[in-house]
């Protein structure tokens, strides 16, 4: 298996200039979708069953390729998402290229070299004779920077039917896997008060900025490290003139839990400070929730953690798991049930930034890796 992946490591960095010269950001469907069909034809050359669909009002480009054995669960469900950050045009500025050992280019490690890793590997059980004794599916979704609303229940639904997940957002550098992610949500507190003149009359007003001071005091005593739970003020706006009481005034408050059993705290809070104005007079509004659940490692997510990392450590890989802030598709399927591994992909750093980095030393390592997982799952029936 070894020597056979050896061989295809150029035609792994042919199908990694092909995908990351394509303009894939969120709001780019026919960027997508062309991703999409490139791994659709490859799919269907191993004998997957493969559709493109098309999900939300937005009709999000997604793909899913299985191969089935009976009405058994699948063994393996390989998830990933084919959108990036980068808008339009930034191939063009800063297409594939190759420096001192590692790739470059949009979304080379967020997350078009997991991708990539999950087809290599797939291809590699075929060749061996393996990938037809497992029962698989594929899911990458388009829209999951912009957080999953049209994928999530496709995502979530799909988890269900499969007894573990893969997610193939990048590899940390040292070989470092995520089983743990925050969940959590945006919110925004927004505040309603009474103009008046800040001189002449400023009794007649309600200084919606200084009600919103003191839910921003409120709101800060949230964090609790030692719980893993944060509440960020992030945006503040407020205020017309230097001179005018301002009677509106907003704050985007950044959320995230460790785990779900705070997230009723978090919301029965955020309840009450609507309705308990400081001055008053004032109105206090609270929009958002925290939409996304975290991801939880259970007894079984360390038992499939543990076939990982004995894996590698006889490959030689140094493994580590690591809890991370950052969320993920992950954080859903782990939600329906699924015990869940992440950072599965391409060991790689910097994501959402123009220095984004894929390290190629990692490639054979990571498709020998999963494909080897892979082969224990289904000796193991």
């Amino acid at each position: 298996m070894k020597t056979y992946i050896a061989t295809r490591y150029e035609q792994f960095l042919t199908d990694f200039k092909t995908i990351v010269n394509i303009d894939s950001s969120s709001d780019n469907k026919p960027g997508i979708e062309k991703v999409a069909r490139f791994f659709n034809n490859r799919f269907v050359s191993l004998g997957l069953d493969v559709q493109i669909l098309f999900l939300g009002n937005e009709k999000v480009p997604c793909l899913y390729a299985k191969q089935k054995q009976g009405k058994k669960p699948f063994d393996i469900m390989f998830l990933g998402h084919m959108d990036t950050v980068f808008p339009t045009g930034e191939v063009e500025k800063r297409p594939f290229s190759i420096k001192g050992g590692k790739a470059f280019g949009p979304g080379v490690c967020d997350m078009k070299g997991g991708l990539l890793v999950v087809l290599h590997v797939l291809e590699t059980l075929k060749h061996e004779g393996i990938l037809d004794s497992l029962s698989v599916c594929v899911a990458f979704n388009g829209d999951e920077e912009t957080g999953s609303k049209a994928s999530k229940d496709w995502i979530m639904s799909t988890a269900r039917e499969s007894l573990r997940t893969f997610v193939f957002e990048t590899c940390r550098p040292g070989y470092r896997f995520v089983l743990q992610r925050k969940g959590g949500g945006w919110l925004k507190v927004i505040v309603k008060g009474q103009k008046a003149h800040a001189g002449a009359d400023p009794e007649k007003g309600i200084n919606a900025v200084v009600e919103l001071a003191h839910k921003i005091v409120k709101i800060n005593k949230l964090n609790q490290n030692d719980k893993g739970t944060s509440a960020q003020v992030t945006v503040i706006t407020g205020g017309d003139k230097v001179n005018i009481i301002p009677n509106r005034a907003e704050a985007s408050v950044d959320v995230r839990i460790l785990k779900l059993e705070e997230k009723k705290g978090i919301e029965d809070f955020f309840n009450t400070l609507s309705k308990t104005p400081c001055l008053k007079g004032s109105e206090i509004i609270v929009q958002g929730k925290i939409d996304r659940p975290p991801m939880e490692p259970w007894d079984t997510t360390y038992e499939l953690w543990d076939l990982i990392q004995s894996t590698g450590k006889q490959m030689g890989l140094p493994m580590e798991a690591i809890s991370t802030g950052g969320s993920s598709d992950g954080n859903h399927t782990s939600a329906a049930g699924t015990p869940t591994i992440d950072g599965m992909g391409i060991v790689g750093a910097n994501s959402h930034r123009a220095d984004e980095y894929a390290d190629l030393d990692s490639i054979d390592n990571m498709v020998w890796l999963v494909a080897q997982v892979c082969k224990a799952i289904g000796e193991k029936g």
